[in-house]
């Protein structure tokens, strides 16, 4: 397993060893110890998510303020143009953001820690996203930034096409706005 710091706060690209052949492939998706070790991390996990969506589906950007989760997230089917914010004002990397591609060929993961606002961008004709959490869902604790705000400026790559949002989705509120982390 490799680890990359990114520019961000305490957010890491995960890349597992993938053993191939003209069989097909074999990797160690999640190993405890072994992220622990690499990336100092200690939550548990206690809740796997899984999502189907087609191409220009956009969801989030969202968080919970309180029960906030870490997630681990990564695709098993398309790809994804991915996206943490950080939401914490104690931070030095506060209101800034990483986006990266996941897909089921480059096998990335990316650790987005409590604290962050997390969503996504299907780029290819549909995505399967999996995500393991810190913490359990919590709906009435859930937030949402909407996923254009200007003062964010994140580079999502829509080719010029609109992305189809949920209703929640939509009714997101301003960076400047949100309710943040101390």
């Amino acid at each position: 397993m490799k680890v990359t710091k990114t520019p961000v706060n305490d957010v890491y690209v995960i890349e597992p060893q993938v053993f191939g052949d003209q069989r097909g492939f074999f990797y160690e998706s999640f190993n405890a110890k072994k992220f622990q070790e690499l990336t100092g991390v200690t939550d548990e996990f206690v809740q796997d998510n899984h999502s189907r969506s087609s191409k220009g589906v956009l969801r989030g950007l969202h968080y919970q303020i309180q029960k906030s989760q870490g997630k681990l997230v990564r695709v098993i089917h398309g790809e994804v143009y991915d996206v943490a914010i950080d939401l914490r004002k104690s931070s030095s990397t506060f209101g800034q953001s990483y986006g990266l591609l996941l897909s089921e060929q480059n096998h990335k993961q990316l650790w987005v820690p409590k604290g962050f606002g997390h969503g996504f961008l299907v780029t290819s004709d549909s995505a399967e996203f999996l995500y393991k959490t810190t913490d359990y869902y919590a709906p009435e604790h859930e937030r949402s930034i909407i996923w254009n705000d200007s003062d964010l400026n994140i580079d999502w790559p829509l080719d010029g096409h609109m992305p189809l949002l949920s209703d929640k989705d939509k009714q997101g509120v301003l960076f400047k706005d949100a309710e943040v982390f101390d």
